[in-house]
């Protein structure tokens, strides 16, 4: 039986790590971030109230299949497009995963239909079912600054004296904590420790199934 392993994280550290995790096990689960606030995943997400797709796309783009279906599929997905309106910088995979959400209404069902174009290695997996904010609050300088949005947070100055999701409660996705709970691995990271890691302690089911 090959070794059961979850990586959390998100954006281009999770994606490295999925990337040389292919390579030990083809049991590995990603469980994503979904507070991305920035770009095409930012925007998408304003517009339709659902999950970022950024930093899930590029999971499932780093566990495509390893023939020339998957990686090509691969390459389509991560396709950004260029122009001077509203499409400019927008990904293929975002778009995709966008139109299955919001005619489904299930982000994990959707991210199977996308994977089983890419002929994934694994599984990819939201770590909430809503879309999430991180605030923090940072003393710098004797004077005390609250921000909000994942982008905000990973490049605000200071000591961090709180971090905390937006909203507080919201619901973990169960296929996730059943992957950690049965899983022989665990890693984090790496990727910005506010932003990516972090967020994956502060969701309390979450972080009861990893204890």
């Amino acid at each position: 039986m090959p070794v059961k392993v979850v990586c959390l994280g998100g954006g281009h550290g999770l994606a490295a790590t999925l990337q040389a995790m292919r390579h030990l096990t083809s049991d590995v689960t990603a469980v994503v971030t979904v507070a991305d606030n920035g770009g095409s995943s930012g925007r998408l997400r304003e517009e339709f109230n659902s999950l970022p797709p950024g930093d899930l796309r590029m999971a499932l783009a780093a566990l495509c299949g390893d023939d020339d279906w998957g990686r090509s599929w691969a390459q389509i997905m991560q396709y950004r497009f260029t122009s001077t309106g509203e499409m400019d910088n927008h990904a293929v995979g975002n778009l995709l995963l966008t139109a299955l959400w919001d005619r489904d209404g299930d982000p994990v069902k959707g991210l199977e239909r996308v994977g089983d174009l890419l002929r994934v290695v694994g599984k990819v997996l939201p770590m909430a079912l809503e879309p999430l904010d991180i605030e923090g609050s940072f003393l710098q300088n004797g004077k005390s600054q609250t921000v909000r949005g994942q982008i905000q947070v990973a490049a605000a100055k200071g000591e961090v004296t709180q971090l905390r999701l937006i909203p507080e409660s919201p619901k973990p996705t169960p296929e996730a904590l059943d992957a950690i709970t049965s899983a022989d691995w665990i890693t984090f990271g790496p990727g910005s420790w506010l932003s990516s890691v972090m967020p994956h302690f502060l969701l309390k089911d979450q972080a009861e199934a990893i204890v």
